[in-house]
């Protein structure tokens, strides 16, 4: 015996269309949490290295955790500064180095710069 009619012969595809088609979009939001998570630990890092090379490692970490990220390791080698933090389970590293500024020389503990006063005119 035949059908009478073909209505609902396209409800199936319309189900694994709109199926198909909800999957993408959870994937495309977990994709962009994570770039966001991954930005997040960049800027943490970037923010901690340079608060480490300049203040040293109290710095680095208060700065992380200002940035809601955890200092995971702190390697100062001279005046280069490398940390890694985390930010939920994205994990990023950055390095800085400590610039003389108008001082000569590596100084050790917390750095004050006062103004610079050019050296020569112009």
């Amino acid at each position: 015996m035949r059908a009478q009619s073909d209505r609902g012969q396209l409800a199936p595809l319309y189900a694994l269309i709109i199926l198909v088609a909800g999957g993408a979009m959870l994937l495309l939001v977990h994709l962009g949490v994570l770039a966001v998570h991954r930005a997040h630990a960049r800027t943490a890092a970037d923010a901690a290295a340079l608060a480490g090379a300049a203040e040293g490692r109290s710095a680095a970490d208060e700065v992380a955790r200002g940035n809601g990220a955890v200092l995971e390791s702190f390697v100062a080698d001279g005046p280069d500064v490398q940390v890694r933090v985390r930010v939920g389970s994205t994990h990023a590293t950055a390095r800085a180095r400590r610039e003389g500024g108008c001082r000569s020389g590596a100084q050790a503990g917390p750095l004050h710069f006062g103004p610079c006063h050019p050296t020569s005119p112009g």
